[in-house]
This record gives structure tokens, sequence and C-alpha cells, in this order.
């Protein structure tokens, strides 16, 4: 059986900088290996034309395939191994990973660590239980972005696009531009689930309207998708009656949620977060089993790319570590829990024994829209760190970063709590 120290689940940026990282952290590249299931590199970031990336990392807006290659010619220049078009079948407890490819056929490889980046996948129709038939013209917002982006499709030409995400905003733009018109943008709860700036840059500035606490309840059609009915929902998130409109469109777009893509880590028996969906890790990404860490979407959907790439640069220098100096002896996990308008933590746990540095961050997002509140991290109900925000809202991850109080206060600890004051 072949062996590499690292073994890279995923090839997206996510895997990408955990490869670097590792190479950096003294890793040989002929002893990483980064498994990546499409035909090439970089991930969703392919097909994501748009600019925006980047401005954390590099100072500078960059489209997806921008960033992407950027990490893509650093890990090929520094040599460090990587097969395409090779699907991970397999993760044991021994840390062997099974995959196959059309190169390589069927192989089992023994990882010193494993690093879990195999990024997120869209929630489908299926999940949404709208009463209507099969037709055609019914997408996920990603799946019509690969049509338009990479193809040159361009999926109808009267679009209703239900969700707000990220994805759902940036394609209503992008419809528009490419001829079609987007009739309006529906969202069932009160708030966008996207960034501020992509509602003003991709709805404000096309005058698409943005309809909130609405939903689509029927769909219309047989062969081809005819219309969609429309309704306002109550604060249950249930249709009032005599509020439905029907619209005629030949396309519905659903963004209505990402969700980690977990099934390898599921079946490997790692822990998972009920809430985020991802695996449960501590400071050093590592989850529930010993030598396996997990970063990027694969552990909770995030809105920034940059900040999917700090994430991994830490997976990839733990990792390094793990397979130098091997399993740590097992320390005082302390669990960290969101409470006070706070929906969930990430990490899920910290560990009192191990790195914690004021570069160390605590992830986390709200469950509503909150205005001029104080983010406050509380140790055994002591609260050591206390930030004012002027503006909360569930589509935009926030940070809470360590401070020398904070890290003295979890070592000496048994509880995190972050929450809204």
């Amino acid at each position: 059986m072949d062996f590499k120290k690292i073994i890279i689940v995923g090839g997206g940026p996510a895997g990408l900088a955990a490869a670097i990282e590792a190479n950096r952290c003294g890793i040989a590249p002929k002893d990483i290996l980064i498994l990546e299931r499409d035909r090439e590199l970089g991930g969703i970031l392919n097909q994501c034309i748009h600019a925006g990336f980047g401005l954390h990392m590099f100072g500078e807006e960059l489209t997806g395939p921008e960033y992407a290659g950027r990490f893509i010619d650093e890990v090929r220049a520094r040599g460090i191994g990587y097969l395409c078009d090779a699907m991970v079948l397999s993760i044991s407890a021994e840390r062997e990973v099974a995959f196959v490819s059309p190169t390589e056929g069927f192989c089992r490889v023994k990882a010193g660590a494993i690093v879990l980046a195999m990024g997120c996948r869209e929630r489908t129709r299926g999940a949404l239980n709208i009463a209507g038939s099969r037709p055609a013209g019914i997408y996920s917002a990603g799946t019509a972005q690969r049509y338009v982006n990479i193809n040159g499709y361009l999926p109808g030409k009267r679009v209703v696009i239900l969700g707000s995400g990220d994805i759902g905003l940036i394609m209503a733009r992008r419809m528009t531009l490419e001829g079609a018109k987007v009739l309006r943008v529906c969202e069932l709860m009160p708030y966008s689930g996207g960034l501020p700036r992509n509602i003003a840059q991709c709805l404000d500035d096309f005058d698409i309207p943005l309809y909130l606490s609405h939903t689509v309840t029927g769909i219309h059609g047989k062969e081809r998708l005819e219309g969609v009915t429309v309704a306002k929902v109550d604060d249950d998130r249930r249709p009032i009656p005599g509020t439905e409109e029907y619209i005629e469109c030949d396309t519905l777009l659903l963004s209505v949620g990402l969700l980690p893509e977990n099934e390898l880590t599921k079946e490997a028996g790692i822990v998972l977060d009920r809430i985020t969906g991802g695996a449960q890790v501590d400071q050093s990404m590592q989850t529930s089993m010993p030598g396996v860490f997990a970063c990027g979407n694969v552990l909770h959907v995030h809105d920034l790319v940059d900040f999917v790439t700090k994430e991994a640069y830490r997976a990839g220098a733990s990792a390094a570590r793990f397979t130098a100096e091997g399993a740590a002896p097992a320390g005082k996990m302390l669990p960290t829990a969101g409470k006070s308008g706070v929906r969930y933590v990430m990490p899920q746990k910290l560990d009192a024994n191990g790195t914690l540095d004021t570069d160390t961050a605590l992830f986390f997002r709200v469950d509503n829209i909150y205005r001029d509140k104080y983010v406050v991290l509380s140790v055994d109900g002591v609260e050591v760190i206390r930030t004012k925000k002027r503006f909360l809202e569930p589509g935009q991850m926030e940070t809470v970063k360590l401070n020398d109080t904070a890290i003295a206060a979890i070592r000496a600890g048994s509880a995190v709590t972050v929450s809204l004051e």
C-alpha cells in the first residue's frame, strides 16, 4: 500500500491552500497528494467569473478563476502532487483513503494525516416540497451559473429566483447581463441570506425587486415551466391564504442554501455539528478522529473565500505538525456555544493545552438582523471580551479574535460562550 504524509481530499481553494501551507511547514512536495474529483483544480471558483475575491488575502479584487489560479500556480511551482478525476470512496480510522480514477484505477493510500476540503453542495428542489409537476426550467442557482459561465447556455428568458443567498443574487445580475428578465427574487425569511454588497450590486443596481417573507407555493407547466405561484408567509413561515400571485416565467432558480459535503465524513464516523452540518473541530481544525482535519465549506459555509484560505492554512499547518509529532496528549477540551442571538460557534471546542494565540479566532453567525449590539465572549459565565457591532445579519459571518486575557481564562476554564447583548 502506498503512503503519503498528507492526503488532501478536494482541490478547491481550501485544499490548495492547505497543501501549500503543509509544504511551507516542511512536508516535501512528493509526500503531499491532493485528490480532486473534477477534471481540473480550482473547485467552484472556476465558474465564479465575477469579481470580489481576494480583498482580504491580496488587497485587490479578483475573479474566482484568478483567485484559484494563484494557488494552482503555486501548487504546481512547488511540485505538490495532485490527481484530478479522482473520486474518494472512503476514509478509515487508520487514515486509509480509498479512491478511484480513470488513470490509476482503484487505489488505497495510507496517510500520516488527512485534510478534508470537499466544499459544499446546494439544497435541491426535493428539500422544499413545492407542489407541482417536474417541468424543464427549474435549476439550482449554481447549476445555472455553470451553464452560463462554463457551457455558454442561457437557461431561460423570464426568471424567478427563490432564495436570496449570494449565488442567487449573483445569478440575478448575471442572467440580466445575458439578456434575461429577472422578474423578482423571493426570500422566505424576513431578511436576505446574502451579503449587503451583493444586494446593492446585483439587485438594486439592476432594479430587480426583492420580496422578503415570500415563497414559491406552486409550479405550473408540464414539459416546460410556464409559471409559479408566489405567496407571502407569516411569522411561522407558512403561506398566508389570499396573498397568492401567479407569475408567468420559463425559469425558476433555487438559491435555498448550501450544505457541507460530508458524506465521507459521516461514513468515517467523525462527529458532525447538528447546526453547521460540518465536522466538530478544535482550534487546530482537527476533527474527532485524530490526524483528520477539516477546513473550508465542508466545515461550515463561508461568505468569503479569503476566510476559507486562512482556515485552510491553519489546517495544513496542523496536519504537518501531526505528521511530525504524532497525536498530542489528551488535553482539557472546552466546548464553545452560542446563545442570545448567536446561532453557532466554530470551532466547537478549544484544546486548553493546545496552540492558543492571538491569531486564534472564533467564527459565528447570528440568527436574525441586529443593530447596535455588543458581542460578548465569556468563559464560565465571566466576560473576557466585549466588542460593539453596529450591524449583524445571518448572511455575514462574524469573528472574535482571542486576546491574552481570553487565552488565560480559557486555559483555566471549562466552557466558552459567545452571545449578544
